[in-house]
């Protein structure tokens, strides 16, 4: 929900990180962003999760690598 928050509002994504037990915003925030991301017309409580599942699992991976981590890779891969 914070990435897509942010990315909505038009912040640079590359240098934000997930802070673990941070909260923001309302569920029923969270849940029109999903809605609004997930690319589907109408979708399933079923496809919600899994368009969340994957999400989350993607962003982990992205704050993990270090090919994503700004202070290493500095301009070179700007938007990666």
């Amino acid at each position: 929900f914070q990435y897509l928050k942010r990315f909505d509002q038009g912040y640079n994504l590359d240098t934000f990180c997930y802070e673990p037990h941070s909260v923001e915003g309302s569920p029923a925030e969270c849940l029109q962003q999903f809605l609004l991301h997930c690319g589907v017309t109408d979708p399933s409580w079923s496809e919600l999760r899994n368009f969340t599942w994957f999400l989350n699992v993607q962003l982990k991976d992205c704050e993990a690598s270090v090919f994503c981590n700004p202070d290493f890779v500095q301009d070179t891969l700007q938007g990666f």
